[in-house]
C-alpha cells in the first residue's frame, strides 16, 4: 500500500493526529449550537453564566482528564489504548448530548464534562505517539498537521453547521442535533485503524525491556536495520540513565532541576495558547459576530470560512517550523496577533451601529482581520506550542509532562471561558484590547526564555535545558557496566587456573 516507509511513517503519523480533529470539532460544536433558536428553545434558554458554565463543564473535564488520567493511561498501558479510550469515551459523550432529554441542561452538561476527559486522554497519548515514532529531521513537520487537524475538526463541524442553518424549517430540533451526531465519525476511524499500526518503541523498551518488539516496531518506519539498530541503541541508553541517575517515577518533574524548568516554560506557553485570543475565538465567535451580523446564517458561513482558511494558514508551519525554527515563530506569531487585536478592537470601537450591526464595509473588514489574526496564530502559537511541547521532555516523564502541560490550556480557558460572555456584554469589542497586551508579552517571553529545539533528537534535548545528555550518560552506564562485566568474567577465568598451577606444583 505505501511505497517507502517514510510514507507509512507520515500515515500513522496522522492516525494519532487526528485525535486533534475530536478537538477542533468539539470546540466548534458548542460555538455552533449557541445560534440555534432551537437549542436555546429545547433547553430553556439559558443565560450568560450558564452558557459559560456548560463550556467549564468541559474544560473541567479535559483538565482532569489530562492532568490525572492521560499520563499514566499512556505510561501503564500504552500511547495507543490512551488514544483508544479517548475515543470510545468521545463516542459515549456524544449520545449523550445528542438525545439529552429536553430540558434536562445537566445531561448535556454532563456529556461535555465526560466528553473532555476523553479529550484529556486522547490528547495526552497522541503527540507522545507522533514525536517517538517520527524521525527529529522530520518531526516538526509531522506535528503541523497535529494543529491543521484542529482546523480539520472546526471545518467539518461548521460546514455541516452551515448547511443545516439552510434547512432550520425543516430539519426541526435536529438543526442541532446533527452538528452533534457528526462528531461520531473521526473517532469511529481512528478506532479502525489504530490496532493495525505499530506501538512506541520507547514504551517497549522502558515497560517489560522488550526489545523485539521495538525493534519490530521501529523496523516499520524506518529504511534500514542500521537505523534501526542505531536509534535502539540510543533509547535504551537514554532510558537506562533515566532510571539509574535521575528516577523512573514522575517525581523527576520536581527533583530534577532541568525538568522543573522545562515544566514551567511549557506551562506558560501552552496557557498563552488560549489566552492570545484564539480560545476565546473558537468558543464565542458566534457570538462575537452577532454584534456585527443579524444573519444567523451568514454568521455560519464566515465560521466555516474561518476554519477553511485555518487549514491552509496552519499549512504554512510545515515549510516554516523546520526552516526558521520554533522560537522565531513563536516571537513573529505573537507580534501578528497583537497588532490584530489592537486593529479590530479600534474598528469596531470606533465605527457607527445602525441599525443594530455594523455596515457592510466594517464587518467585512472585521472579519478581514479575524483571519489575519488566524494566519499568526495557526503556524506559530497553534502548531508550534504542541511541537515544542511533545519534544522537550525526557522518555521518564514524558507522558505525564505533556498532559499536564498540554491541559494548563484548558487551565487557562476555564478562566477566561467563564467570565467572557459577561466581559463581552459589558465591555464589546474593548475586551479585546486586553488580548493585544497578553499576546505581545508572550512574544516577550519567547525571546528571553524559550529555547529552539529545531531539528535535536529527543533523546538528547535534556541538554538545552542545563540537564544532562540522556544518551551520552547512558553510553557512560552502558560501558561502566560492560566493563564491570568483563573483569568479573575475568576474575572467574583466572582463579580456577591459579589454583590449578599451584596443585601442579605439588
Amino acid at each position: 500500500m505505501f511505497r517507502s516507509k517514510r510514507a507509512y511513517n507520515w500515515f500513522i503519523s496522522l492516525v494519532a493526529a487526528a485525535c486533534m480533529v475530536l478537538y477542533g470539532y468539539d470546540a466548534s460544536v458548542y460555538n455552533s449550537v449557541q445560534g440555534s433558536d432551537n437549542w436555546v428553545a429545547y433547553f430553556n434558554d439559558p443565560d450568560e453564566s450558564m452558557i459559560g458554565g456548560i463550556n467549564t463543564a468541559y474544560t473541567v473535564g479535559a483538565i482532569f482528564g489530562g492532568f490525572f488520567l492521560g499520563g499514566p493511561i499512556a505510561d501503564f498501558l500504552g500511547r495507543k489504548i490512551g488514544m483508544a479510550i479517548g475515543c470510545v469515551l468521545v463516542v459515549a459523550a456524544t449520545f449523550m448530548q445528542c438525545w439529552a432529554p429536553r430540558g434536562d441542561i445537566a445531561c448535556f452538561l454532563a456529556g461535555r464534562c465526560i466528553i473532555g476527559i476523553g479529550q484529556g486522554i486522547a490528547l495526552t497519548a497522541g503527540p507522545i505517539y507522533i514525536g517517538e515514532l517520527a524521525p527529529p529531521e522530520i518531526r516538526g513537520k509531522i506535528m503541523t498537521f497535529w494543529q491543521m487537524f484542529y482546523s480539520v475538526g472546526s471545518f467539518i463541524c461548521f460546514w455541516v453547521n452551515y448547511g443545516c442553518t439552510k434547512h432550520t424549517k425543516h430539519l426541526g430540533e435536529w438543526d442541532w442535533k446533527l452538528v452533534i451526531i457528526f462528531q461520531l465519525l473521526v473517532p469511529i476511524i481512528i478506532l479502525a485503524i489504530l490496532p493495525t499500526i505499530p506501538g512506541s518503541p520507547r514504551w517497549y523498551i522502558q515497560h517489560g525491556n522488550n526489545i523485539e518488539k521495538a525493534r519490530a516496531a521501529l523496523l516499520r518506519v524506518r529504511e534500514s536495520e542500521e537505523e534501526v539498530e542505531d536509534e535502539l541503541l540510543r533509547i535504551r541508553e537514554a532510558i537506562e540513565y533515566e532510571r539509574e541517575a535521575i528516577s523512573s517515577s514522575y517525581s523527576a518533574l520536581w527533583k530534577d532541576k532541568s525538568l522543573r524548568k522545562r515544566m514551567a516554560l511549557a506551562l506558560v506557553i501552552n496557557a498563552g495558547q488560549q489566552v492570545s485570543g484564539q480560545g476565546t475565538l473558537n468558543t464565542y465567535s458566534t457570538k462575537i459576530y452577532e454584534k456585527v451580523f443579524t444573519s444567523a446564517s451568514q454568521i455560519a458561513l464566515i465560521n466555516a470560512l474561518n476554519a477553511t482558511f485555518g487549514i491552509i494558514f496552519t499549512l504554512n508551519a510545515v515549510w516554516f517550523i523546520d526552516r526558521f525554527g520554533r522560537k522565531f515563530l513563536l516571537i513573529v506569531g505573537g507580534i501578528g496577533m497583537g497588532v490584530c487585536m489592537i486593529i479590530i478592537s479600534a474598528v469596531e470601537t470606533e465605527t457607527p451601529s445602525p441599525n443594530g450591526a455594523k455596515t457592510t464595509p466594517v464587518g467585512i473588514s472585521i472579519v478581514f482581520l479575524f483571519f489575519l489574526f488566524i494566519f499568526f496564530y495557526k503556524p506559530s502559537w497553534g502548531a508550534t506550542v504542541w511541537i515544542w511541547t511533545s519534544e522537550v521532555f525526557s522518555m521518564n516523564v514524558r507522558a505525564q509532562a505533556v498532559g499536564m502541560a498540554s491541559q494548563t490550556q484548558n487551565v487557562a480557558n476555564a478562566i477566561v471561558q467563564q467570565f467572557f460572555p459577561t466581559f463581552l456584554n459589558n465591555c464589546g469589542f474593548y475586551a479585546f484590547y486586553m488580548f493585544a497586551g497578553i499576546n505581545f508579552l508572550l512574544a516577550l517571553f519567547t525571546y528571553f526564555f524559550i529555547p529552539e529545539t529545531k531539528k535535536v533528537p529527543l533523546e538528547e534535548i535534556d541538554a538545552l535545558f542545563g540537564g544532562a545528555n540522556h544518551v551520552t550518560r547512558g553510553e557512560d552506564l552502558f560501558a561502566s557496566e560492560k566493563q564491570m562485566r568483563v573483569t568479573h568474567q575475568d576474575a572467574d577465568v583466572e582463579k580456577p587456573n591459579s589454583v590449578t598451577v599451584e596443585n601442579a606444583g605439588r
